[in-house]
């Protein structure tokens, strides 16, 4: 049964008004979350928290593909997630913010693993 009658008091109203993302925080964090939709990139990103990493070590540990993890660097690159530090000819991905480990840990806590 459907009430056309609103049971929030005002207060409450504006605090969800207030609060509710919209606009462009909320296209951010809806692309924020979706970078974790992506198993191959919830595994590059758990090997960048442990150590900073080039795509052929990427590659060889977590047992994909050069091209792929190319593709998935460039990928988090672009948003924000990922830094590069060049050494000589080889790149170096890291973690641009430990931010993103609290997330990956406060996924697996949430599971209860």
């Amino acid at each position: 049964m459907e009430c056309d009658m609103l049971l929030l008091d005002r207060r409450t109203q504006s605090l969800v008004e207030d609060y509710v993302p919209s606009g462009e925080i909320l296209e951010g964090i809806v692309c924020f979350f979706s970078i974790f939709s992506d198993s191959t990139r919830v595994r590059i990103l758990s090997a960048l928290a442990i150590t900073e990493m080039c795509v052929t070590d990427l590659s060889r540990v977590l047992s994909i593909n050069q091209t792929t993890v190319s593709h998935q660097l460039r990928f988090l690159k672009n948003v924000g997630i990922v830094k590069t530090e060049r050494h000589g000819k080889i790149i170096f991905y890291s973690l641009k913010n430990e931010t993103v480990n609290d997330v990956l840990l406060k996924g697996v806590e949430f599971l209860g693993y």
